[in-house]
């Protein structure tokens, strides 16, 4: 059963980095604004009462937003990785397990802060 679970586990976070990927990528959000474009003037838009005409434009921006948002996510996410990064690679002392952790998997990432957590209580001075 736990093989399954770890399976499954490893086919979902690839899906996510998948979607993530598509959603910030700029030609996905070109098809998605063809698609509603298309959508408004295909609903015959200008023979619509006002208060339709304002939620179709609304539905249309939001989900416009979700692909400008998911694009801005991915650009900070990625600058902020080189950020660490680098910090990471100039501390002598510093661990490089940690570089590019965005790369694992959830599991990796919990072993990894667990074994953090361990340190950190190691190192506090007793009073």
């Amino acid at each position: 059963m736990r093989k399954l679970y770890a399976h499954a586990e490893r086919i979902f976070e690839k899906v996510v980095t998948f979607a993530t990927i598509m959603l910030g990528n700029s030609i996905t959000f070109i098809l998605a604004l063809c698609l509603v474009i298309y959508w408004l003037l295909h609903k015959e838009f200008y023979l619509q009462n006002l208060h339709e005409c304002i939620r179709d434009v609304i539905h249309g921006i939001t989900f416009l937003s979700l692909f400008i948002i998911q694009k801005s996510f991915n650009k900070f996410a990625a600058s902020l990785h080189v950020k660490v990064n680098e910090l990471v690679v100039t501390h002598e002392p510093a661990n490089n397990a940690v570089i590019n952790a965005e790369e694992k998997t959830e599991r990796e990432l919990i072993i990894m802060a667990k074994e953090y957590a361990i340190l950190l209580d190691n190192d506090k001075p007793e009073e």
